[in-house]
């Protein structure tokens, strides 16, 4: 492993401003990429410039295999072998596994998705409308739309749904090691419980059609049913929750925009995609193991390097998106790199893209009056896991 100076900046960057990214992004951009200290004070190459993100992103000889000796693990505990499915598998076996479930996502098959997600959010909405003001739209409504949408598409039963949200929730939590390995053990043991009752009857769930159609043939074993599924359910729903409860305090806290939106259902897209582009709630998950020696953007990086890619450094790159600070909707944002890019590009792009649509369509028609509880600049943040994302957003009508 290389080193071609001493490393004295912590990863993750310091926020100034909660709300914002960190200051020292922009002067990682302004050359080539440099080492950083991960917790253990073990080097990383911080990729930042979206190039070089694109670049990375894509190279085959940046590994994801989470077993390599000197892998930048985030959690905050050692990962078992295969844990995390295809998300920590290099190719081919990453493809193999990929595709089981990628078909299930793809577009024109999310777009068939709408009117049970429709129906989810309506419930939801039905019952913020019952209770008494002002409302935390972030648990009342941001968390469960996700969790409900792709439980259900899943197999979950409704009645798991409560134990379900709040374990997956503290997987993902950067302060408390103790909490994210019992939720870690929690999960595994109710989805280990659920495949085997689906193994025995299946039923018409995409968990179901996991076993009769890879389980059953001998082409994935149960652990690692377990451990896709797990990956799945985890990322498509804090993930989605996160950047719904952003969505909404975005548009709150930016009237001109929501008017124009009013105004012209048609910028939903680039509203979207500019939502997606601006956040980047990907903050702190993106890494990799060089099994090579290469170069990226000047730097040479060694074989055993560890590298983490920074996708909200890539997305507020002003080379590729300028004034990229400022939340704006009129531009090109369409190359965002918030899913991701090259083989490991979220599956779950399309279904996250459309409960997006909906939440947001949905809520300012039910609310039109919608609006902050309390002043922006209270509204408190979490920046110490893994997805960045808010608190809570108390809101009243």
């Amino acid at each position: 492993m290389t080193q071609t100076a001493a490393v004295t900046t912590a990863w993750p960057l310091h926020r100034t401003c909660p709300m914002s990214q960190p200051p020292a992004l922009a002067a990682f951009r302004d050359g080539p990429p440099r080492q950083v200290l991960l917790r253990g004070d073990q080097p990383a190459w911080l990729i930042t410039r979206y190039a070089d993100v694109r670049q990375a992103l894509a190279d085959p000889r940046l590994s994801v295999n989470d077993q390599h000796p000197n892998w930048p693990n985030r959690l905050l505990f050692p990962v078992p072998p295969r844990a995390v499915s295809f998300w920590r598998m290099d190719p081919p076996e990453h493809g193999a596994y990929r595709k089981m479930v990628a078909a299930e996502f793809i577009a024109h098959r999310t777009q068939a998705l709408r009117p049970l997600l429709q129906s989810i959010t309506d419930e939801l909405l039905d019952e913020m409308a019952a209770m008494p003001k002002p409302v935390d739209f972030h648990s009342v409504f941001a968390l469960p739309l996700p969790c409900i949408a792709i439980a259900r598409i899943f197999g979950v039963p409704d009645e798991d749904m409560s134990e379900f949200k709040e374990n997956t929730s503290a997987l993902l939590n950067q302060k408390e090691p103790e909490k994210a390995v019992q939720a870690f053990l929690a999960t595994t043991a109710y989805l280990d419980g659920l495949a085997r009752a689906k193994e025995r009857e299946p039923k018409d769930d995409l968990l179901s059609r996991l076993v009769v159609n890879f389980v059953r043939p001998g082409q994935l074993s149960h652990d690692d049913l377990v451990a896709m599924v797990r990956l799945m359910l985890v990322a498509g729903h804090e993930t989605t929750a996160n950047q719904i409860a952003l969505s909404i305090f975005t548009l709150l806290d930016r009237p001109g925009v929501l008017a124009e939106l009013r105004a012209d259902p048609r910028l939903l897209t680039p509203v979207v995609d500019e939502l997606l582009r601006y956040w980047s709630i990907a903050q702190d998950n993106v890494v990799r193991t060089a099994t090579e020696d290469l170069s990226v953007g000047d730097a040479r990086i060694a074989a055993g390097d560890a590298v983490v890619i920074s996708v909200p450094g890539a997305n507020h790159d002003e080379a590729v998106f300028p004034d990229a600070a400022d939340f704006d909707i009129h531009r090109d944002n369409s190359r965002h790199l918030a899913f991701g890019h090259g083989p490991h590009f979220c599956p779950g792009g399309p279904l996250a893209r459309t409960e997006l649509e909906i939440a947001i369509t949905s809520v300012f028609r039910r609310f039109p009056d919608l609006r902050l509880a309390i002043g922006r600049d209270q509204v408190p943040v979490h920046t110490d896991t893994l997805v960045y994302g808010l608190e809570c957003l108390p809101v009243t009508w």
